[in-house]
């Protein structure tokens, strides 16, 4: 089965390489895509020049995927998060729930050949922090996750799934029209996310402290 795939870019990538890139990015080492155009020409545009959306179609037969949106839960995705991004964390609670998050959620999503999940832009990120310092529940993060639209990443992760792309077009995204569109996206995110926190009852829900405490783990069925 083939798939369109498209990558926000600086520049046109014809060939993309194997091995090259930020290994701390959402989901490590990888080239990120999405399946929406439209996404790919906002994450490729910068306040003051254009960027490009670059099409792809790869056969995804012979390929395993791990798709973080389905069949995993909001802890599995904190996981990764923690595991690749850089976090500036205070020491105490802060730093006790990265730690148990990874030892207790994290998935094993590395064999994979592509993973699939969330894109922790600017203000996703700003949410995943809160939680680890016990401001918001855990219901409240699942929430914010589908807050703007953010959409989710197609990443390739194995020298076989490279293999298996094979470059379209490049498309150009006018900074003039997607820049105000990725930053409108972003900032909607962060309004609904405000809204809520300003309604949400601090004594209901599950914290961070209370996963803890109760030492709760992947297979706890209060997780689906």
């Amino acid at each position: 089965m083939k798939k369109l795939v498209y990558h926000g870019s600086q520049k046109v990538i014809e060939l993309p390489e194997f091995g090259m890139g930020n290994p701390n990015n959402d989901y490590g080492l990888g080239f990120y895509c999405t399946e929406n155009i439209e996404l790919a020409k906002e994450w490729a545009s910068a306040a003051d020049r254009d960027g490009y959306a670059n099409s792809y179609e790869i056969e995804l037969d012979g390929l395993t995927i791990c798709n973080l949106s389905e069949g995993y839960n909001i802890m599995n995705w904190m996981a990764v998060l923690l595991e690749n991004r850089t976090f500036d964390l205070p020491s105490g609670l802060a730093a006790t729930a990265r730690d148990y998050i990874m030892e207790n959620f994290m998935p094993d999503y590395k064999g994979y050949d592509i993973v699939v999940g969330y894109r922790a832009d600017d203000s996703y990120f700003t949410f995943a922090k809160d939680f680890l310092n016990n401001s918001i529940s855990l219901q409240t993060l699942s929430e914010a996750m589908r807050l703007g639209k953010l959409g989710e990443q197609f990443v390739i992760k194995s020298k076989k799934a490279f293999a298996a792309l094979r470059f379209i077009r490049a498309d150009i995204s006018r900074n003039e029209v997607y820049y105000p569109k990725k930053a409108g996206r972003d900032n909607t995110a962060r309004e609904e996310y405000r809204a809520k926190r300003a309604v949400s009852n601090p004594i209901e829900g599950t914290y961070v402290i209370d996963i803890i405490r109760e030492k709760w783990q992947n297979d706890d069925e209060r997780l689906q």
